[in-house]
């Protein structure tokens, strides 16, 4: 599911090229959120399941739902104006590599759970296969800004504390309840932030259905599969595992918007397929470990 989440990702980028219209890249990821929030309200009221969940395991914490909700905010805030600041080859490359070491730190720290060194290995595989793949498919021309690396490293920060409170909040309510809370308080942070940062939007035509596209299937659907999965899988592994989303976006951006990168890419690509492939075993092999030893609570992926 995290993967599937993540090939969903990875259409974004190439979904906003295709649709060369007005919006700023704040408007664009602030109507992305609303869209999103929209899509579960109407998924949660189609199933049924916020009713069952808040009938038979009580309201959800508030606390929790706004850390959410803000984490997702910040996130989407910080990746916009760091990308823009250092570029988007660098830009990506801090966000996306250092999520999956913040998650790996912080599950340690907050949740007394360290990783496993196979888990390490495969991360730190992966993060590297993704900065060759990022750097080497643009960037040049920006000069490495302070503020805007510290942005990157917000927003990859944001990210794995998003997933992690989500993690706490998938044992108490659907899937569908907690996105619906959490998109609904991030686009509510989000829409004046646009409008602060670049004004009323003048959307063409085609940032309709580009806006509509990457609500629905990158946000709205991503993000069930991936709290879904999160009920199965520790913090950390998923966000590691969300490091295919440049694998996809890599092969559309050559075969799609017929990009060519460079050796080095390809080279990165390998070893994010190869590092996500030894996280996986990591996560299996824990899990069965952990299912064995009779713990209660725990579930092999």
């Amino acid at each position: 599911m995290v993967l599937a989440a993540a090939a969903l990702w990875g259409t974004t980028g190439t979904a906003q090229s295709l649709a060369q219209g007005q919006l700023s890249a704040g408007w664009f990821g602030a109507l992305r959120l609303v869209v999103a929030a929209a899509f579960f309200a109407f998924y949660a009221w189609a199933t049924q399941r916020g009713a069952r969940d808040a009938a038979s395991q009580g309201p959800l914490p508030w606390s929790g739902v706004l850390g959410a909700g803000v984490c997702m905010a910040v996130y989407n805030l910080a990746f916009f104006a760091g990308v823009r600041l250092t570029g988007v080859g660098l830009g990506t490359a801090i966000a996306l590599g250092s999520g999956p070491l913040w998650a790996g730190v912080l599950q340690a720290v907050v949740a007394r759970q360290l990783p496993s060194a196979r888990w390490w290995m495969g991360t730190v595989a992966a993060v590297g296969g993704g900065v060759l793949m990022t750097l080497s498919s643009g960037g040049a021309g920006h000069a490495a800004s302070a503020g805007g690396i510290a942005l990157c490293l917000a927003a990859g920060l944001s990210y794995a504390v998003y997933t992690l409170i989500n993690k706490s909040l998938v044992r108490r309510a659907s899937a569908a309840s907690i996105t619906l809370r959490a998109f609904g308080v991030a686009a509510l942070l989000a829409l004046p932030a646009a409008w602060i940062d670049g004004g009323a939007p003048t959307p063409a035509a085609s940032d309709y259905w580009a806006v509509l596209y990457v609500g629905v299937v990158t946000a709205g659907v991503a993000y069930l599969l991936f709290s879904h999965a999160l009920q199965h899988i520790s913090a950390a592994t998923g966000v590691t595992l969300a490091l295919a989303e440049p694998v996809v976006a890599f092969t559309l951006a050559t075969l799609v918007l017929r990009e060519q990168p460079g050796a080095l890419a390809f080279g990165g690509l390998l070893l994010v397929v190869l590092g996500v492939l030894v996280v996986v075993r990591a996560e299996l092999r824990d899990g069965r470990a952990l299912a064995g030893s009779g713990e209660p609570g725990v579930q092999a992926a």
